[in-house]
């Protein structure tokens, strides 16, 4: 699989370092132009691009920036692609939302409503970048971690199995788009180590602040 990545911070690099060990070919990708990613190319072994680039290049296309710059992002050129979205909500770092300060709408939801064409599944938002490198088991390791995804596109979430199974993780599959706020950030089930019957009863009686 072709995996074109929208942001080569910590999350970005993670995955796409993963995504090579595991055979995949990778392009990185940000806002700030070719230039900054030469070091990455010889580092990771992946290829670097335009934002633009990275999108028609990938089979599946991966949002690692944060939530504030989701509004620069190029929705025409998104439309009818499967996209990972693995992005979280930090007030400190993106201001405040009434929304999802409030509960209204989960942070998936708003970047499907900024990306409205296309076909979002929330993944790799629950568990830091140095856990991903260092905790993936081979499958049917007893005490595996498993990972939890929402989405509507059913394409879409079985790539992502695809991809936790072969970082070494089992997938917990928590339901529509709409219920990515039972791992969002400050939610039990968010960057805790748990296995899939752990994790999967942790999501279920997630509930939301009052």
């Amino acid at each position: 699989m072709k995996i074109g990545i929208i942001g080569a911070g910590f999350v970005g690099r993670a995955i796409a370092k993963l995504g090579i060990s595991a055979g995949h070919q990778v392009m990185l990708s940000n806002s700030r132009g070719v230039q900054t990613l030469f070091s990455l190319r010889p580092m990771l072994g992946c290829e670097i691009g335009s934002v633009e680039e990275a999108i028609a290049f990938g089979d599946m296309v991966v949002i690692a920036v944060p939530l504030s710059a989701i509004q620069q992002l190029p929705a025409a050129l998104l439309a009818g692609k499967a996209v990972m979205d693995a992005v979280n909500y930090y007030p400190e770092r993106d201001g405040h939302i009434a929304e999802l300060d409030s509960h209204q709408i989960t942070t998936s939801e708003m970047l499907a409503r900024q990306l409205p064409q296309a076909r979002i599944t929330k993944a790799f938002n629950a568990i830091p970048m140095t856990d991903l490198e260092a905790d993936g088991l081979p499958a049917g390791s007893a005490h595996r971690r498993a990972l939890p995804l929402a989405g509507d596109d059913s394409t879409g979430k079985q790539h992502v199995i695809r991809l936790y199974d072969q970082f070494g993780f089992d997938s917990v599959d928590a339901g529509a788009l709409a219920e990515g706020w039972r791992f969002e950030r400050g939610m039990p089930a968010y960057c805790v180590r748990m296995t899939a019957a752990e994790l999967r009863q942790t999501l279920a009686e997630a509930v939301l602040p009052g």
